[in-house]
């Protein structure tokens, strides 16, 4: 197992990013319309997710605080899935 040295080595980083540059490929087929509210809604929250894993590693000392962002992970991994799925229900993506 490779040792973590920075939030980049987290495997629930690296899947986080892969999933924000997805939704950043699959939102550039939205229609224009939804540009100044889904796409940009979808692609703030999915990088959301990033940013605050690497808030909450470098704040892994701290309990309260590291708990306090992983807690703003799962808020944004939420938003996110509520975007997907309205995206999904206009029909801008199709699921797998």
């Amino acid at each position: 197992m490779k040792k973590i040295v920075t939030h980049r080595d987290l495997e629930v980083y690296q899947k986080a990013l892969e999933a924000a540059m997805r939704i950043f490929e699959l939102s550039k087929s939205f229609p224009k319309e939804e540009v100044y509210s889904l796409t940009n809604q979808i692609r703030r929250s999915s990088r959301s997710i990033c940013a605050n894993l690497a808030e909450a590693w470098r704040k892994r000392r701290y309990e309260a605080a590291f708990i306090a962002k992983l807690t703003d992970v799962e808020g944004e991994a939420a938003e996110t899935q509520v975007w997907l799925e309205f995206s999904m229900k206009c029909g801008y993506i199709i699921s797998r």
